[in-house]
């Protein structure tokens, strides 16, 4: 089991940065791959980014490449998501996730454990 605990999400205007942060407790962190999904009111979750267990592969959804980096510290059993260049588009609640696996995965299936989210909201 693994329980996850997402922090720092908030209101920002457009242009400006957010760090997102997933703490994880329970089973081995080193284990798993980690994701973050968000999903925008009114539409279904959406891949954003994913780090393998190793933290040498990562992955970015296509709207993201460029102003997201997700980043992970085994040591403190915590993954990160820096979000650059915010847009109104990227209003969502964000989740992070993690996958019993040592690739990246970006699908939804693939995920095991997932957190509570948390709002972030682009204002324009």
């Amino acid at each position: 089991q693994v329980q996850l605990a997402e922090s720092g999400g908030g209101l920002v205007q457009a242009g400006g940065s957010l760090r997102l942060s997933c703490a994880a407790s329970g089973s081995t962190f080193r284990s798993y791959s980690m994701g973050w999904f968000r999903q925008p009111p009114g539409k279904e979750r959406e891949f954003v980014a994913a780090i393998s267990w190793a933290v040498d592969y990562t992955r970015y959804g296509d709207s993201v490449k460029g102003r997201f980096t997700i980043s992970r510290d085994n040591a403190k059993n915590t993954v990160y998501l820096q979000m650059n260049s915010l847009k109104p588009e990227d209003t969502a609640v964000y989740y992070c996730a993690a996958a019993p696996t040592r690739y990246v995965v970006t699908g939804t299936d693939a995920y095991d454990y997932w957190g509570q989210g948390t709002q972030v909201t682009v204002s324009s």
